[in-house]
């Protein structure tokens, strides 16, 4: 729709609602009731005209007025998106002109209805009063609509202010969810029981004289343990950098299991540049190690996957466990690996509200498959 060729009712509906429509219909009627009644006091009690036909006469101007008004809010409004000069110059021809209009009209209503004729003598006087009418008019139209457009201007900044207060309470949850997310994580990747095996897996190696293996070990948990404490847990960092972050822990891992750990890794180029939580995927990795690889004599296979597809970033990480059967993991009840599970549901709820996916499911062969689809962000 064109601005410069909407009635006045349209701009107020589109921009101000309905309430102001009727707050200018209002001001309308009360206007030109107001019109009947000063000119009732001014003029038929002045002039003691006090037939019957004097008083319809007002009525019937102030109608006639009312018309003219209409027409004239369409004329404003077409100028309404020209330069205030344009529209000042406009609005002073257009008054000019409705007044005249308006004046003429309403005396020959005059001499029509009260059959007096002298009257055209004092065209000036009935003219004067008609120009400050229209003047009146078009001051109470411009108001009524500056005024509103006012209050709308103010509704917008009070939801501003408010979206803007609602974006902070978020951002400060997803920290507060942040922080807590990288405690349990802590407590997940430095618990006594990972520590004590870890340790306990140098020591073996120091008695069977490998020292350079022992060496390495310890180097991959100083660096794991790093990454851990070092990285802003409010931050997001590269899928890359997670997955070196997954690599050492794995290594380390791979010391205490042999060739029972494998691990496969399958991730585009373009998603390893891809920006994550931090800390996202250790809980996953660690329920596969806990209820695959250490609980099976053959041990199993740790696969990540990743890939770009219409702006989305997904991530599948699956394990080759066989103690399940296939159905459907809910997350909330699922004791055995609903722990680091949930953690990573509130981080994502909380930093990607419904633009995220994150489902666990048993595939066919008994594993447990982990999808993860979240906006697809670079470091700029």
């Amino acid at each position: 729709m064109d601005n410069r060729t909407a009635n006045v009712s349209e701009i107020i509906n589109n921009t101000l609602g309905k309430p102001s429509i009727l707050l200018y219909r209002y001001c309308q009627v009360g206007f030109w009731g107001f019109i009947c009644i000063v000119s009732y006091l001014s003029l038929t009690l002045w002039y003691g005209q006090y037939g019957l036909a004097y008083f319809l006469h007002i009525i019937v101007q102030s109608f006639m007025g009312l018309g003219i008004s209409l027409l004239l809010q369409k004329a404003f409004t077409y100028s309404w998106y020209y330069p205030n000069s344009y529209r000042l110059a406009l609005g002073f021809l257009l008054i000019l002109i409705a007044s005249l209009v308006w004046t003429v009209a309403r005396m020959e209503a005059f001499s029509y209805m009260t059959a007096e004729q002298d009257i055209w003598w004092n065209f000036g006087g009935w003219y004067f009063a008609g120009f400050f009418i229209f003047l009146f008019w078009s001051a109470m139209f411009h108001g009524v609509i500056y005024y509103q457009l006012l209050q709308a201007e103010h509704k917008i900044l009070l939801n501003t202010q408010a979206a803007s207060r609602e974006e902070q309470i978020k951002r400060i949850k997803a920290q507060a969810i942040a922080r807590d997310a990288q405690l349990k994580m802590l407590r997940y990747q430095l618990n006594p029981h990972f520590l004590s095996n870890t340790l306990n897996a140098v020591n073996s190696l120091i008695e069977a004289q490998q020292n350079d293996m022992a060496q390495n070990m310890v180097v991959n948990l100083s660096k794991f343990m790093r990454y851990s404490l070092d990285n802003d847990p409010d931050g997001k960092v590269t899928l890359s950098q997670e997955i070196e972050a997954l690599i050492l822990y794995l290594d380390i891992e791979k010391v205490r299991f042999g060739d029972r750990l494998n691990f496969l890794l399958n991730v585009e180029d373009l998603a390893n540049t891809a920006l994550i939580p931090s800390l996202l995927l250790q809980p996953i990795i660690e329920n596969s190690m806990k209820h695959v690889i250490a609980k099976s004599e053959e041990g199993g296979t740790i696969t990540i996957g990743a890939y770009i597809d219409n702006g989305t970033l997904f991530i599948k990480l699956s394990d080759s466990g066989q103690n399940f059967k296939k159905q459907q993991i809910h997350i909330q009840g699922n004791e055995n690996r609903s722990v680091g599970l949930r953690n990573i549901q509130e981080r994502l709820e909380t930093l990607y509200p419904n633009e995220h996916t994150f489902e666990c499911e048993v595939h066919a062969q008994g594993g447990l498959l982990t999808t993860i689809a979240i906006p697809f962000e670079m470091n700029t």
